[in-house]
């Protein structure tokens, strides 16, 4: 495993790369600007970039600089793109139905990444991997994860469920990064495509909300049409 034979400043620039990223997630969470989210998703997946480019350079895998081109390309470019443009379309500055005021949604994700460090450091010591960057790299997946869980809970605008799959999804892609560079191409290259169709579907539930329902909160699908 590559992130377990790092050398020092490698291994620090993996770890100021994947704080970074979760401290980002935590904006997203302690705010209720939509275009806040925004700016937040960009800079996580540029770093993101970075973090393949790098990796891609330290452990010589020259196709995660494919994989790294393509992240800045969709994940920060084409789609806080397209996400901008349903922002703008639904005239609705921030979050307005929200279960949790952030204050406590910051409280409950601090909790959430305390539970992740016990059971990434739980993980990394049965592996024999404890006190390396690997335990770090878990820890930031698995608090990414429960983050995005989390923000899918108790925020319903549309574009705040968009960007809570991003988010969950950028927290796999940043430990898959680390703990598994030399994942096959084609894989990684579908998880982007991915990406845009899920952006392309919410943008056409947004439209359908705000002709048929009026909001473009999610707490007025109460039944299913077909």
């Amino acid at each position: 495993m590559l992130a377990a034979h790092l050398s020092p400043l490698a291994a620090s620039l993996f770890s100021l790369i994947a704080i970074a990223s979760l401290l980002l997630a935590f904006v997203m969470l302690g705010s209720r600007w939509l275009r806040h989210y925004l700016y937040a998703f960009t800079a996580e997946s540029w770093l993101i970039g970075i973090l393949s480019a790098s990796i891609g350079y330290y452990g010589n895998y020259p196709e995660l600089y494919l994989v790294a081109m393509l992240t800045f390309l969709f994940r920060g470019c084409l789609l806080p793109y397209l996400i901008f443009r349903i922002i703008r379309r639904m005239r609705v500055p921030r979050e307005v139905h929200v279960i949790l005021q952030p204050s406590s949604s910051l409280v409950i994700g601090a909790l959430a990444v305390v539970f992740a460090l016990a059971v990434g450091s739980q993980i990394g010591v049965q592996l024999g991997f404890g006190g390396t960057v690997v335990v770090l790299a878990l820890t930031v997946m698995l608090s990414m994860k429960l983050i995005g869980f989390l923000m899918l809970t108790v925020r319903h605008e549309a574009i705040s469920q968009i960007l809570a799959l991003l988010v969950l999804e950028n927290g796999i892609f940043l430990g898959a990064q680390i703990l598994v560079p030399g994942m096959p191409l084609l894989i990684e290259i579908v998880i982007l495509f991915d990406l845009l169709i899920a952006v392309a579907c919410f943008g056409l539930l947004v439209q359908y909300l705000m002709t048929h329902v009026g909001t473009t909160s999610s707490l007025q699908l109460r039944r299913l049409v077909g």
